[in-house]
């Protein structure tokens, strides 16, 4: 019994240890894939322009749809009812606007930007990648004398992080709908609103709420293309693949934005306070 008990809690352990390596191993894999392909987008020759503008081109007709719906779903939804039934509670639903710049265009706005471009764009980067790998096309471009990183991760990389960003801008126009929806619903007039908005809104928000879905769409390229780049096993291991590149480019972006969000509110305390 208790033999049993002691192997099971050493292979527990064991496996905990493995997991925790491989984890590890695949973060510094990933980590040194962005330093190769910010190497190779910053110096010459820029051979990867025409690759470039077809990847925005793909990333702005795959996500344009999901991200206004989402948006002005999560901005009537989240913090358009709920606050404005919280507000209501204290005759303050007037001070909807001032909610929103906490709620979307801190937040939401960056986050569902986020979880579109990594669900949509990313997994169909890994798809591809994964594809050619699959292929055995990559292997065809090192024989050619071709850099890989220079002429597939590069162009995405600079697509996604410069598209995320664009995107964030329509998320946050497209949130604010939602809200003016919101209050509509409550019969109240959309002045007060718009006058909170644009009171608590501060260009410390807005460049802060840029930046961070900027990053964002650096995470998510990174890990797309990795996880594209190195696929095993056929087409089921680029499934695999795609799954495991959504899970982990999500994870990094909830945990940079966490670590982004306590910086920025200890560097700027005067956004915490709504007026």
């Amino acid at each position: 019994m208790d033999t049993a008990t002691g192997n099971s809690e050493h292979g527990f352990g064991t496996g905990v240890a493995a997991w925790t390596y491989r984890m590890l191993d695949e973060l510094g894999s990933i980590a040194y894939l962005m330093g190769r392909t910010i190497v190779s987008a910053a110096t010459p020759p820029y051979s990867y322009g025409p690759e470039f503008a077809d990847q925005c081109r793909f990333i702005l007709k795959l996500c344009w749809f999901p991200l206004l719906v989402s948006t002005i779903v999560f901005g009537y939804a989240a913090p358009g009812l709920q606050g404005g039934n919280f507000l209501r509670l204290f005759g303050s639903v007037d001070r909807l606007g001032g909610v929103f710049v906490i709620g979307s265009i801190r937040e939401f706005a960056p986050f569902v930007t986020a979880v579109v471009v990594a669900g949509v764009a990313g997994t169909a980067i890994t798809a591809d990648l994964g594809a050619r790998v699959v292929r055995e096309e990559l292997d065809a471009l090192v024989v050619l004398g071709v850099n890989p990183i220079r002429s597939l991760v590069v162009p995405r990389f600079l697509a996604l992080m410069l598209m995320t960003g664009l995107l964030d801008v329509f998320a946050l126009i497209f949130g604010i709908v939602g809200g003016v929806l919101a209050t509509i619903s409550f019969n109240a007039p959309l002045a007060p609103f718009f006058a909170t908005l644009l009171n608590n809104a501060s260009t410390t928000d807005l460049w802060g709420s840029l930046v961070k879905t900027t990053v964002f769409g650096m995470i998510v390229a990174v890990v797309h293309c990795y996880k594209g780049m190195t696929v095993s096993g056929g087409p089921e291991g680029v499934g695999r693949a795609v799954n495991r590149g959504a899970v982990i480019s999500l994870m990094a972006v909830f945990a940079f934005n966490s670590v982004f969000t306590q910086v920025l509110l200890a560097t700027h305390p005067s956004i915490s306070k709504l007026k």
